[in-house]
């Protein structure tokens, strides 16, 4: 009996379009579910049927993303990438401690828990310029340089009144001395499907293809396979995005997302990685 295979999104972007195109290329049957529009019983784990063998998570929102992983899992569905996976990558604090456990250079990060004690780190430990980031989100929001005592007080004080609880984790990490641009590499399964550098926007220092960033194809160096593969495996193989950035003392790998866009490697790179994650989809749905 051919395997059957579910898209859940809660927007449909290009990388969503794709995959569904090469689902019907290939003649996979693949049936996209709004994730918005999803209401599931979690005390009953019963199988539904409507998610097929393997479902493809791929929603915006990660806290919704992870949750319905978590329910599907609970019901016996394989979902691509797993519950632990999602959960790792999406939390930058846990995934830098598991990376540096691991023994992959990853930049230097100091947590703190108050105000106060931010503005210690950075005065005594860290020096300036140095960099605050949400222990989640993506697309470079509210990561910002903290560039010198008086600009870090009035940053540090504005995340002191935001309400979410969560800002009140202050992850600071160093100001890594890099070309302006980093490398991404979407890694699917134990496979490179594509690399490319990421070139910041001319008005922007960070590098995120969502905020006008430019992509260039990236030719890797086997040792820079190997980390990027080794990276990979450290948070759990799946469909995921390997960010590096290149210092003086070699390469750092700074973050590895789960629900990666890759549509920046696709506009340069003749890979077919949509394909490739359906042919994961489906080689996952056999085990």
């Amino acid at each position: 009996m051919p395997q059957t295979l579910s898209l859940l999104y809660d927007r449909v972007r290009v990388e969503e379009k794709e995959i569904i195109n090469a689902a019907q290329k290939k003649g996979v049957e693949l049936r996209p579910i709004d994730a918005k529009e999803l209401h599931l019983n979690i005390t009953d784990l019963k199988k539904d049927e409507i998610f097929g063998d393997v479902a493809i998570e791929r929603c915006v929102s990660h806290f919704r993303g992870l949750y319905i992983t978590a329910i599907l899992e609970s019901k016996g569905i394989h979902v691509i990438n797993p519950f632990s996976v999602a959960a790792l990558c999406g939390d930058k604090l846990l995934c830098s401690m598991k990376l540096a456990k691991a023994g992959i250079p990853t930049p230097k990060t100091i947590v703190a828990f108050t105000k106060d004690e931010a503005m210690k780190v950075l005065e005594e430990e860290m020096g300036y310029p140095a960099v605050i980031k949400p222990v989640f989100g993506s697309w470079g929001r509210l990561i910002a340089p903290l560039k010198d005592r008086e600009t870090a007080q009035a940053l540090l004080e504005d995340r002191e009144e935001m309400g979410n609880p969560l800002y009140q984790i202050y992850y600071i990490q160093e100001m890594v001395e890099r070309p302006p641009r980093d490398i991404r590499t979407v890694v699917v399964g134990d496979k490179i499907a594509a690399s490319i550098y990421r070139y910041s926007a001319p008005d922007d220092w960070r590098t995120n293809i969502a905020r006008g960033g430019k992509a260039e194809v990236c030719n890797l160096t086997e040792d820079l396979k190997e980390l990027v593969l080794k990276a990979a495996e450290v948070v759990g193989t799946g469909v995921l995005g390997v960010d590096a950035m290149e210092t003086k003392e070699g390469i750092v790998i700074h973050e590895v997302n789960s629900t990666v866009e890759f549509k920046g490697a696709m506009s340069v790179s003749e890979v077919d990685i949509p394909g490739m994650i359906i042919d994961y989809a489906l080689e996952r749905a056999r085990k």
